[in-house]
């Protein structure tokens, strides 16, 4: 058994890049924390994947922009599911304190519930 941990200890104060940490990977799904301090997704370089992603905001803040869906401004407790195969950049991130995402990773869902 792991021992409990805490997705917010340990955040870095500022980096040039957003600090990935696999927190769990099984049975095709991959949970991860992202923390990013103030980065962006350059407009010529959306992020696309093969697999369904939910990401929630736990801290900080964020502008996220899926194609065909429009741009999100998201605070702490705001979640989003970004499809399989749908570009989506970040347009910005918090400057002034870490931006924490929990991110689940899975394989592209036949029939999805939100459960809202």
């Amino acid at each position: 058994m792991s021992e409990p941990m805490n997705i917010l200890e340990a955040l870095p104060a500022e980096a040039s890049t957003e600090i990935t940490t696999e927190l769990l990977a099984h049975s095709g799904v991959r949970i991860e924390r992202i923390v990013s301090t103030g980065q962006a997704t350059p407009a010529d370089a959306p992020y696309i994947q093969a697999h369904d992603e939910w990401v929630l905001l736990v801290a900080g803040g964020a502008g996220l922009r899926i194609e065909a869906d429009g741009d999100y401004v998201l605070r702490p407790g705001d979640c989003v599911l970004i499809p399989a195969n749908r570009r989506h950049w970040v347009t910005w991130t918090a400057a002034r304190e870490p931006t924490v995402w929990l991110a689940i990773h899975f394989p592209v869902a036949t029939e999805i519930s939100s459960g809202a």
